[in-house]
């Protein structure tokens, strides 16, 4: 919708010039050409790829980046050993994720069960289970991860299951896969 200037009778224009008195025609201002912009310059790349080499020589490291323990891997008998390998590759998309960071045993295995059973209801396939590394574990090992890799082993719903790929949380997760509807 276009906006009409208002229509000024000519009393109102008559009544606006004696009001302003003569006035004079100002020259136009010379326009200046626009400066050109510079090109952009990663700055932060540069930088970053700097600090690599002093970096490369601290040997500072969280015991949290490091893999602890065993990869998980399991293939339900009667599938083809295919499906596993492409599950380690990261080839299924994993529709759904629970964490189970500081929850006891007892705790977590409700929640594994309650979450399967979720997602199997809601037909998702492919799910990750992130179970920690159990750094902070006594001597008798990781916890919730022995329990995970028990608890998957023993359901029927479940086809396969394997460690994640390390950006998606590495002997600290698990990727598993669902039967289909």
């Amino acid at each position: 919708m276009t906006r009409r200037p208002p229509k000024v009778h000519d009393d109102d224009s008559r009544l606006f010039r004696e009001a302003i008195g003569d006035v004079r025609l100002m020259r136009p201002a010379d326009i200046l050409p626009a400066k050109p912009r510079p090109a952009p310059h990663p700055h932060m790349r540069d930088a970053d790829e700097a600090a690599v080499p002093a970096d490369s020589l601290l040997f500072d490291y969280d015991p949290a980046d490091l893999e602890v323990g065993e990869e998980l891997s399991y293939l339900r008998d009667g599938y083809p050993p295919r499906l596993l390998k492409q599950l380690k590759r990261g080839q299924f998309s994993i529709q759904a994720d629970v964490d189970l960071h500081q929850m006891n045993a007892a705790a977590a295995q409700l929640t594994i069960s309650e979450f399967l059973a979720e997602c199997r209801h809601d037909g998702i396939r492919c799910v990750r289970i992130i179970h920690g590394k159990g750094l902070r574990s006594k001597a008798g090992g990781p916890v919730l991860k022995g329990l995970t890799d028990r608890l998957l082993r023993r359901r029927d719903d479940v086809v396969a299951f394997a460690s994640a790929r390390p950006m998606q949380g590495g002997t600290g997760a698990v990727v598993v896969l669902l039967k289909g509807p």
